[in-house]
């Protein structure tokens, strides 16, 4: 029982050592906040994907190798921008859950159009 609990010890350890840093998350999130998804209502959802999607693919390789789950807030925090965007640019979605629904509908519609969405395409609500 206590290889069993060391072995459980080191692996996790070691799980958390492989993960994502919190200082990388915080990085990851001021360069998302410096894109200024929501504000870019010029531009097409294609535009966005095209935008985002190479850079967020390559953080997804690299950064959840190993502990996926630890990418998932900052991946709802880009669905989160993209329904602002989606509330800024038609104003028949400027209604919270108008957004999410049709947010929603897009993400099932199209599961690849954004790489996060293979992950998780459901916004965070804490804006």
């Amino acid at each position: 029982m206590v290889v069993d609990a060391t072995l459980f010890t080191i692996t996790s350890w070691l799980v958390s050592f492989l993960a994502v840093s919190s200082d990388a998350l915080k990085r990851l999130g001021e360069e998302v906040r410096s894109w200024r998804l929501h504000r870019r209502v010029n531009l097409t959802v294609e535009e966005l994907a095209q935008r985002i999607n190479t850079i967020v693919a390559g953080w997804m390789q690299y950064y959840g190798r190993f502990y996926r789950s630890a990418l998932y807030p900052l991946l709802m925090r880009i669905n989160a921008y993209l329904v602002r965007w989606l509330r800024n640019k038609y104003r028949r979605f400027r209604a919270m859950r108008k957004a999410i629904a049709a947010f929603q509908r897009a993400a099932k519609r199209r599961p690849g159009m954004f790489a996060q969405w293979t992950l998780t395409s459901s916004p965070s609500l804490a804006w």
